[in-house]
């Protein structure tokens, strides 16, 4: 059967003076009706996203903000030239998947949203560094790949109750997703010289976690980057391994060396390490937005009794039994207790007894 997309069908509409016929085409109603689920589908975005947001908040997430999943040009080249710097270090499994990193739909085919979240994990109490190595900040408690996941698959259940079933998949630093990248596009801070997401009103202590799904969405905008002509992380960095704004040499930073690199900490970083036997915070603590950073309230990112009162001697005595109870659930597992002896021995023959 042919069909005239111009055919006509009568309709009736009131006037002053009767009931008087007119023609509406069958393009015209089919424009109709197109328009009426364009306002739907605009109206269920918008719907959809607060309350994804209003989840976010409910569920401890710092910030909550959502892109358009798209092909990530911008950052294509930087990344290449990243890589062929060799800035990346041992990380060899940086170089695969590089076209995942920049194509969200690559991880998860029809994509249409990336919502990115942060986590604040900014303790109320610093571990005490006198006679004492140093631990980053994000590993005094339990793995947050583990503590956040858990918090994404409820989040999720919670959204697929009330949104109906979509198709997504979750992240925090798991897989090949740019998370600094997509939390820019969502405007959930600026990307700063210390190559971190920094947000004002809450500094950068934060984790970042994603949720990549295909439905349709309200797009937050970036926001605009305030570190001005502050220079503070830059000057700080003990190994120089911030070599020009925004861009940081993995390969000379205290964190790759103490975490990600499994040979023997090169002679370079020697008098440079400033105690510090997992990871680093230097250009963090430095940078004055972490002012505003305000203590966490999530119990399994507490350090644990050891970590509060171990010191230097302490941890020159560990033992494959003592590191195994003391980093059950803790992202310091990732070193292994082979790795973390080595940080420990390696800080040893730069250690300045104390005065006494």
């Amino acid at each position: 059967m042919s069909l005239n997309l111009f055919e006509e069908k009568e309709h009736y509409q009131t006037t002053s003076n009767d009931f008087k016929p007119y023609q509406t085409s069958f393009c015209e109603t089919k424009i109709g009706n197109f328009v009426t689920l364009q306002h739907i589908m605009f109206q269920n975005a918008q719907k959809y996203s607060e309350l994804i947001k209003e989840k976010a908040k409910k569920f401890g997430f710092q910030d909550c903000g959502i892109s358009k999943a798209g092909f990530l040009e911008e950052d294509a080249k930087p990344l290449e030239n990243f890589l062929k710097n060799g800035f990346h270090g041992e990380m060899k499994y940086m170089e695969n998947h590089f076209d995942k990193r920049l194509d969200p739909s690559l991880l998860v085919p029809h994509a249409k949203s990336v919502i990115s979240l942060s986590y604040n994990y900014f303790p109320k109490e610093e571990i005490s560094t006198l006679d004492n190595f140093k631990i980053s900040k994000y590993a005094y408690g339990e793995d947050y790949h583990e503590v956040i996941k858990e918090i994404l698959r409820e989040m999720v259940a919670e959204l697929q109750e009330e949104i109906g079933d979509f198709h997504c998949r979750i992240f925090t630093d798991s897989a090949p997703v740019l998370e600094r990248s997509w939390a820019r596009k969502s405007g959930i801070g600026w990307v700063g010289k210390n190559a971190n997401l920094i947000t004002k009103k809450s500094g950068s202590f934060y984790f970042l976690a994603e949720i990549i799904c295909d439905l349709d969405l309200q797009y937050d905008l970036p926001t605009t980057d305030h570190c001005g002509t502050c220079t503070k992380c830059i000057e700080a960095c003990p190994t120089d391994a911030i070599v020009s704004e925004k861009i940081v040499d993995g390969s000379k930073c205290i964190s790759y060396a103490t975490i990600e690199l499994k040979n023997e900490i090169p002679s370079d970083f020697s008098k440079k390490m400033e105690d510090w036997m997992f990871g680093c915070d230097i250009c963090q603590d430095v940078c004055p937005w972490n002012r505003f950073s305000l203590p966490h309230n999530q119990p399994k990112f507490q350090p644990n009794a050891y970590l509060k009162n171990f010191r230097k001697e302490n941890w020159k005595e560990l033992t494959q039994e003592i590191f195994s109870e003391i980093f059950k659930k803790s992202p310091v597992k990732r070193t292994k207790f082979a790795g973390l002896k080595r940080n420990i021995e390696f800080l040893g023959f730069e250690v300045i007894p104390p005065k006494k």
